[in-house]
């Protein structure tokens, strides 16, 4: 959900469910939101807030308030939109099974495409595919934490509402070994 009181501000509000562990029932969710600034059509910033937990065995096991400051930098080349994307968090945890509160920070950068199908750029009615590369680095080892790669698809039904439908591939990696997520990604924004 984004709210523009003003050609330059904004505000901006997003939740997710996701099924890591059992496909079956939703065991992480989030709730974010926060304010940006357009400095022109091509740079704007962002500090957002957010809650993220986790849940076993349908109990809490983690929860994350994250607090950060973004920059996007956008480009066309014919009708590709060129996004890239740095964010800084700091990151504050507790354990509610043991009651440990720890903090990290970690960084992030997405290179992301955008290419409209049926229209000269994405507005009402246009039907889109996109790809994106998202690196995650922390201030812990390993240094490199998580690799996120998508691809798929879209539709913008009006300036205001559209739905994308994708495949997400995440791999983790460990000290010791990695693991690999797949995801089926359906939004709705």
């Amino acid at each position: 959900l984004t709210y523009k009181p003003h050609k330059n501000w904004y505000g901006y509000l997003e939740t997710q469910g996701r099924s890591i562990s059992d496909f079956n029932k939703i065991d992480y969710y989030e709730i974010k939101g926060g304010a940006g600034y357009n400095f022109n059509a091509s740079n704007q910033a962002f500090i957002g807030l957010g809650r993220y937990a986790n849940y076993t065995d349908s109990k809490l096991s983690k929860e994350e308030l994250r607090i950060w400051l973004q920059y996007s930098y956008s480009k066309f080349v014919s009708k590709l939109k060129i996004e890239q994307r740095i964010r800084a968090e700091k990151r504050l945890y507790h354990n509610p099974i043991t009651n440990a509160n720890t903090n990290s920070e970690r960084f992030r950068y997405r290179l992301n495409l955008i290419l409209p199908i049926n229209n000269d750029k994405v507005e009402a009615k246009t039907f889109f595919v996109n790809t994106y590369d998202e690196l995650f680095a922390t201030t812990d080892k390993p240094t490199i934490s998580r690799n996120r790669m998508y691809v798929g698809g879209g539709y913008q039904f009006n300036k205001s509402f559209g739905t994308s439908l994708g495949y997400l591939f995440q791999r983790e990696f460990g000290i010791t070994s990695n693991t690999n997520l797949h995801f089926i990604f359906c939004g709705l924004n």
